[in-house]
């Protein structure tokens, strides 16, 4: 059986295109069997009437049911036709829509447009069409947009085959499923010797990635000596997710963000996930973790959680804290969303302008300390611990502003050497969290340690993290999606 199908409902629909084997009608794709049960087949579905148990959704619904992976599957058929499960998709859409505001000045109160696998040659729309087609992958989209206060999307209709009309339609179609099908299903020969993919999920536009390109380099390397095939993907291959095993997000994860959405898809494809969506839930919101580690009675700075700026606010975290004070937004990294307040004007200064993007404020007691320990858990056991020193004349380990990031230094050592408390506590906050790849942040006082933040996708750079454990780091990480892999497959 071929690995890959176009489906239509009459031979005819394909006839303005170059003969292919792969294209079949809907009664041929009946007739066929699964006798390849390990076989990834892959299914474009083109049928007409995607409405309820029209040819188009069974066609995808007999995919779904056969194992098979297909565009689009019936939860984009479901999502489309409903308006409050569309609205789900959609969050996220808003800095896309609004720049159409500028871009769409012409164009009167309502628009539609059609998109062939992600592309629209409407260049002021391609962006959102790719923003919708990673949401509801499908082959033919139509988009009704409507203009009110802003842009929002009013209608998105999944369109069959028959539905392109005209010799240039035709011709951006063919392109697109040439374009897509080269790059998605065509397999070079020489991966069958592998008995697992990974996608690595990586923005090639991140300033300051978890991994740099060497320790990806590292990371496949070590997983082709154990029979996996890992490659890189970025936000673009969202659609081809379902063809992989596994999932390894190598990009700062965010809830608003196209990482999450991986990780929300790979974990309904069945796919093994690290982060899986719950870890970056709970590790990128600093309020929930806060209050995760208070009831668990897991030491962490002293915190306030506000929600505004008023009098008797500010006059309880001097009682409580004491200048300086440490603001914090839920969702910041890299020691981005973090200011250090000395004074009353600076903290009312502080919370209000934090207050604009987050409707909950951490104050925090600060703990000035030479150096933060990062301890790296996979699995519920350690697995590197280095000590990141502060920016020389700075409280923090990076320091923002000016045309670059500065960094302290670092100093990466075995396992053995980290004072125990410090590892216990490392491990009780990453099993609140779960059984995934973590990186705990802590500063130790005296006899007093203290949990800043758990991250879901610790860094893990040449020559840094990998200072002690060499190649055996990469391993490790690749031997756990392994062994998973093969618990899954059992």
């Amino acid at each position: 059986m071929p690995a890959f199908y176009v489906v239509v409902d009459d031979l005819n629909d394909w006839a303005p295109y170059y003969p292919s084997k792969d294209v079949i009608t809907f009664e041929q794709y009946l007739q066929l069997g699964n006798d390849d049960a390990d076989s990834k087949v892959r299914i474009i579905n083109c049928c007409r009437n995607s409405s309820a148990l029209g040819r188009g959704y069974y066609c995808s619904l007999l995919a779904e049911a056969r194992g098979h992976h297909v565009i689009p599957s019936i939860t984009v058929f479901n999502d489309v036709r409903r308006k409050s499960l569309m609205a789900l998709q959609l969050e996220g859409l808003e800095v896309t829509l609004d720049r159409l505001a500028s871009d769409l000045t012409d164009s009167g109160d309502e628009v539609s447009f059609r998109v062939f696998f992600g592309q629209c040659d409407i260049n002021e729309l391609a962006a959102l069409g790719n923003q919708l087609f990673e949401r509801f992958p499908a082959p033919i989209m139509e988009v009704s947009l409507h203009r009110g206060s802003s842009w929002k999307v009013d209608k998105i209709k999944v369109l069959s085959l028959a539905d392109v009309e005209g010799e240039a339609s035709q011709s951006r179609f063919a392109e697109a499923v040439n374009a897509y099908s080269n790059q998605l299903w065509r397999k070079p020969k020489v991966r069958k010797r592998y008995r697992y993919e990974l996608a690595i999920l990586v923005d090639p536009k991140e300033d300051m990635p978890p991994s740099d390109s060497v320790a990806i380099d590292y990371f496949i390397n070590a997983a082709e000596t154990l029979g996996i095939h890992a490659e890189r993907v970025t936000k673009r291959d969202y659609a081809r997710i379902a063809e992989y095993d596994g999932l390894f997000i190598r990009a700062t994860t965010a809830i608003d963000h196209h990482t999450y959405r991986f990780a929300k898809k790979a974990e309904a494809e069945g796919l093994i996930v690290m982060d899986d969506p719950t870890s970056i839930l709970r590790c990128t919101n600093k309020v929930y973790l806060a209050e995760l580690l208070k009831n668990h009675k897991i030491g962490t700075p002293e915190t306030r959680i506000v929600s505004q700026a008023s009098k008797a606010v500010m006059d309880d975290l001097e009682q409580a804290l004491g200048y300086p004070m440490v603001l914090k937004t839920p969702d910041g990294s890299f020691s981005r969303g973090v200011s250090k307040v000395k004074n009353r004007s600076e903290l009312e200064n502080g919370l209000r302008k934090l207050r604009k993007t987050s409707s909950l404020v951490l104050v925090q007691e600060f703990l000035p300390t030479d150096f933060d320990w990062r301890i790296g858990v996979l699995n519920n056991k350690p697995l590197f611990a280095c000590r990141y020193f502060m920016v020389k004349d700075h409280w923090q380990i990076y320091q923002h502003g000016g045309e670059q990031v500065n960094s302290g230094d670092f100093d990466t050592m075995p396992i053995w050497q980290v004072p125990g408390p410090v590892l216990e506590v490392a491990l009780k906050a990453t099993r609140l969290i779960g059984d995934g790849f973590y990186g705990v942040d802590l500063k130790q006082i005296g006899d007093r340690v203290v949990v800043i933040e758990v991250n879901d996708n610790p860094s893990v750079d040449s020559e840094v993290e990998d200072l002690t454990l060499g190649p055996a780091l990469y391993h490790e990480v690749m031997a756990e999606f392994l062994r998973r892999m093969e618990d899954e497959h059992k």
